[in-house]
């Protein structure tokens, strides 16, 4: 076939052709039917290749913070292709300057040094490394609920099913409840608990023996799992007392919640809270490219100046997708879009408070920013789900029957086995962000508003 003949196959052709060659994530594949074939995106839309538009209310995997098609980032990619496209890193080079300089600028005031890799899997395997190195301790306290990564490592630190596959993987990873206050592990009522979830974390070090444990790693806001979000501002203030009480280190996974995705640069920015690491991909690039980065304290970038860090790859410090991510942070700053993030973060809580009243299937609405979610139950009372259980990952049972609606109305989500998540582009203008959630009040109430047991 020719050069550019590949580009001409129709929709049927490359849906084939995908399936027969390629792979896709945690499925079996042979079951697999792609939802679409996309040709192309802007700003808070994607199009397939029949030319219909959807609204993207998932920003893919809540990626594209700037917006599809971002032409500032565009420019810088097709900029540096011209002069550098690569070079090994013991090569100094000047977008790996810039970016090392404006993370230090816009990450907690006590990191001051990156490590530059190429993806959110990358960047927690990395920090898992970095860490043990550090301290010289194996274990690590995660929660359940979490994800961070797809690599041995990163699957086992992972606190859902996706890492069971990988099983045994590692030694030395603690699982403990999550601060999910609509389902609390221990009970409690968030008004009163005096965040039991995180305090449990000191017991869990005294039974493991703090001089064995080289840190606590939790999300800024965890993500991929319902976006379980605190009802309390103190849930990481304490972790990061616990952590200074013990000597241990807190590790920070802003992978999905960072870059103004909660209308913030990080997370932990809404609550001061300075990790000893933080680790970064996604909205570092917004996705136009591959990149993720570790930030660490002075302290830990002071200790590898005598130490070997045993850490890197051939891709780490790309010059291409560093000078993506400099422009990234760059349209962030100018085009405001950490401000819109917060202002329609507010449209969207104020909006799903009043839809919660509406809806029966609604239990619980949660989030913070672009970063919300939606909890489905068949009944109120019991919080009995539509996918017939409360984990994590897997079948979504009823809850699958939403995504061809969604899309025949136009509007891509991204589904949970407990709800919707909704996490757009942070360009999105108020009227497409109301166009979207009037969509999905419109098909809870042909579906789910239809399905619940009184």
């Amino acid at each position: 076939m020719a050069s550019s003949q590949w580009q001409k196959r129709n929709r049927e052709e490359v849906a084939a052709l995908c399936k027969q060659h390629t792979f896709t994530n945690y499925r079996s594949q042979g079951s697999w039917i792609p939802r679409g074939v996309i040709a192309g995106s802007s700003g808070s839309f994607i199009f397939d290749q029949d030319g219909k538009k959807y609204l993207d209310f998932s920003s893919q995997y809540m990626c594209v913070n700037a917006g599809h098609q971002n032409q500032k980032i565009i420019d810088a990619i097709i900029k540096q292709v011209e002069q550098l496209c690569f070079v090994d890193p013991r090569y100094a080079t000047h977008p790996r300057a810039e970016l090392g300089r404006l993370l230090a600028e816009i990450t907690p005031k006590n990191i001051q040094k990156s490590i530059i890799c190429l993806s959110g899997s990358d960047a927690n395997d990395h920090a898992h490394q970095a860490a043990r190195l550090f301290t010289g301790q194996e274990k690590f306290i995660t929660t359940y609920r979490s994800f961070h990564g797809s690599s041995t490592s990163t699957s086992i630190l992972t606190g859902e099913s996706r890492r069971w596959a990988m099983e045994p993987g590692i030694s030395g990873v603690i699982h403990v409840p999550p601060p999910y206050c609509y389902r609390c592990d221990f009970g409690l009522e968030p008004e009163t608990c005096s965040a039991h979830c995180a305090r449990h974390m000191a017991q869990v070090i005294e039974y493991e023996g703090p001089e064995n444990i080289a840190a606590i790693m939790v999300e800024g806001v965890i993500g991929a799992n319902a976006i379980i979000f605190p009802k309390r501002n103190d849930y990481l203030t304490t972790i990061r007392s616990i952590c200074d009480q013990y000597g241990i280190l807190m590790i920070v996974d802003e992978v999905m919640s960072g870059f103004g995705r909660t209308g913030e640069w990080f997370a932990v920015d809404h609550w001061n809270v300075e990790p000893d690491m933080i680790t970064m991909a996604k909205g570092l690039t917004s996705s136009h490219l591959p990149l993720g980065a570790v930030g660490v304290s002075k302290s830990i970038a002071a200790f590898f100046d005598d130490h070997t860090l045993w850490s890197g790859g051939t891709y780490t410090n790309h010059p291409v997708s560093c000078a993506a991510a400099i422009a990234t942070i760059q349209a962030y700053r100018e085009e405001k879009l950490i401000e819109n993030s917060k202002t329609m973060g507010k449209v969207v809580s104020d909006y799903l408070f009043r839809m919660k009243e509406d809806h029966p299937s609604i239990g619980d609405t949660r989030g913070i920013g672009l970063f919300q979610f939606i909890e489905l139950v068949k009944n109120r009372e019991t919080k009995e789900t539509f996918c017939g259980h409360t984990g994590t990952q897997g079948d979504k049972g009823l809850i699958n029957r939403l995504d061809k609606e969604f899309l025949r109305h136009g509007v891509n989500v991204k589904l949970h086995p407990l709800g919707i998540f909704i996490a757009p582009p942070l360009c999105i203008t108020r009227g497409e962000l109301e166009s979207g959630l009037n969509t999905i009040e419109e098909v809870l109430s042909i579906t789910t508003d239809q399905w619940v047991e009184e």
